[in-house]
């Protein structure tokens, strides 16, 4: 399989069943989105502070794929075979949170991003995780969209932001607060 095949070079791209729309269709930015996710997800997968939670991550980056399959298949086409999301991705998400909150001292105040290079990936990762949720429920106004993916996503963002506290946690690195001048 050739990487390039000159079919964008008009400015579109094809989704999952055929259908060319603009490379700047709100469906393509949402799935390119989550495709920025799930590298910023790789980086913190990546970082040696994040060895035992390989495979989560992996687990994650999987799900990320599958999410961007679906956003990249033409609605209502039912002949593309792809992944499904379940109820069953969100729970894990959910106990990995608790898995790590319950060792984390309780939050007292807003942190601002940063305190060591793998934290600050960690908020960058979680803002891009943001972003995307934003852009899915944009493109559910449009089209369908399954509600388990902003679901997801929602969560997804949850347990970045404890896993930039974690690393925090574990890397002696400080969480400054914020205190909002009045």
């Amino acid at each position: 399989m050739k990487i390039y095949t000159k079919t964008g070079d008009q400015g579109t791209t094809g989704l999952f069943g055929g259908k060319r729309v603009p490379k700047d269709d709100l469906r393509i930015e949402t799935y390119g989105t989550i495709d920025e996710l799930n590298s910023w997800i790789g980086l913190l997968r990546d970082q040696p502070v994040n060895q035992s939670r390989e495979e989560i991550l992996l687990h994650i980056q999987d799900r990320l794929f599958t999410i961007g399959s679906i956003l990249a298949t033409e609605p209502g086409n039912t002949k593309v075979k792809i992944p499904a999301l379940i109820e069953d991705d969100i729970t894990t998400l959910e106990q990995a949170i608790d898995g790590m909150d319950a060792l984390l001292p309780p939050m007292r105040f807003f942190v601002l991003p940063g305190g060591h290079v793998s934290v600050s990936n960690g908020h960058i990762a979680r803002t891009v995780c943001r972003r995307a949720e934003r852009l899915t429920i944009s493109l559910s106004r449009q089209a369908e969209v399954l509600p388990i993916v902003i679901k997801y996503l929602n969560r997804l963002s949850d347990y970045i932001f404890v896993l930039c506290r974690k690393m925090a946690h574990e890397l002696n690195a400080p969480e400054a607060p914020w205190k909002p001048k009045m």
